[in-house]
Parts: C-alpha cells; structure tokens; sequence
C-alpha cells in the first residue's frame, strides 16, 4: 500500500477541466435516462380498502372488532367512575383501605390496556390474513399494466413526497381489480373464489 502525501498537489488545468467534463455528463446523463423512463405510483393502502373485496374485508372486521370495542369503552368508564369513587372517599376511607382501593383499580387498568393490547395484535393479524390475498392479487395486476404499458418502476405513492396526478395508477388498479383484470394468464385466483375469506 502506497502512502499518500499529506500535501496536496493542485491537478493540472487540462486534468480539472476533464473532471469537471465528466461530472458534467455525469449529471446530465440522468436527466436524459429519466426522461425516457416511465415511471408511476398507486396508492396501494388506498386500492385495497377501495376494492369490492377490501370493502367486504373492513365490513368482516369491524363486524368482528365492534363488539369488542364496546366491551371495551365499558370496561373503561366503569374504571373512570371507580376511580372518581375513591377520589370522593379519599377524605372518609382510612389510609389502608385507601391503598388497597387503589392498589385493586391499578391493576385493573393494567388488565384492560392488557386486553386492549391483544384485541390490536388480533385486529391486525385478521387484517392481514383479509388483506394479503387483496395485495397479493393486485400486485398481478400492477405487474401486467407495467409490462402492457411499458413503465420501467411503479412505485407506492406513499412513498413519493409529490407525485404528478396523470402518473398515478390507483383509481385504474381498482377499476382492472373489480372487474378481474389480475386473472387468468397472470396467475390470479377466479372470480368465484374471492368470495371465500369471511
């Protein structure tokens, strides 16, 4: 391994000039390749819940989750009342009985941020076994527009700070989702079947 001198040597005019030449290029050459790349977004969280099969899937759960839900709240207010309770009788209840009130409505609320806890890890996991085979079926059908239409990417336009609106692709992939445009030759299931994930 050479040592490199601790003094630098200015290059010679010619050697920055070429520098400078292909940083130059190097620069422009992008702009030239963008400007024959196609490139378009879908909003891929938009296009899931906006399909017939994403509607059926957020009915499914909030059919599952509302009941839960109000357990819930309820669970919740009477914890709020019991605790407006002992506020009340902090003045009348003797220290002990004070503490072993409020030791019981501790854990009791550790129990339902517990149970809230759970009854999200469920939520989502529901979710995505409703959901995976909606995205599974319409990455088929961003696939097939790309290679039909000839972009080069198809990015999720959640991750574009800002994004054209002809290059999006959202309100098509519905359209093409509803009507069966992932199937056949691309792979997807038959239009019978999407019916069986209740």
């Amino acid at each position: 391994m050479v040592a490199r001198s601790p003094v630098h040597r200015p290059a010679p005019l010619l050697v920055r000039l070429a520098r400078a030449a292909v940083v130059s290029l190097a620069l422009a050459a992008p702009s030239v390749a963008a400007a024959e790349t196609r490139i378009a977004v879908v909003d891929v969280q938009h296009a899931v819940m906006q399909t017939e099969d994403g509607i059926r899937a957020q009915a499914t759960l909030k059919k599952l989750f509302d009941r839960r839900q109000q357990e819930l709240d309820a669970k919740q207010t009477e914890l709020q009342r019991a605790r407006e309770d002992i506020e009340k009788q902090s003045r009348v209840l003797s220290r002990e009985s004070m503490q072993k009130r409020m030791e019981d409505w501790q854990r009791q609320m550790v129990e339902l941020q517990t149970v809230f806890v759970d009854y999200n890890k469920e939520l989502q996991k529901k979710q995505g076994e409703l959901t995976g085979p909606i995205v599974k079926k319409m990455m088929i059908i961003v696939a097939r527009i790309a290679k039909k239409s000839g972009y080069e990417v198809i990015l999720d336009k959640q991750a574009a700070p800002y994004v054209r609106a002809d290059l999006d692709l959202t309100e098509q992939i519905i359209q093409l989702y509803n009507t069966g445009g992932g199937e056949d030759d691309a792979g997807g299931e038959p239009a019978e079947k999407k019916d069986t994930a209740k």
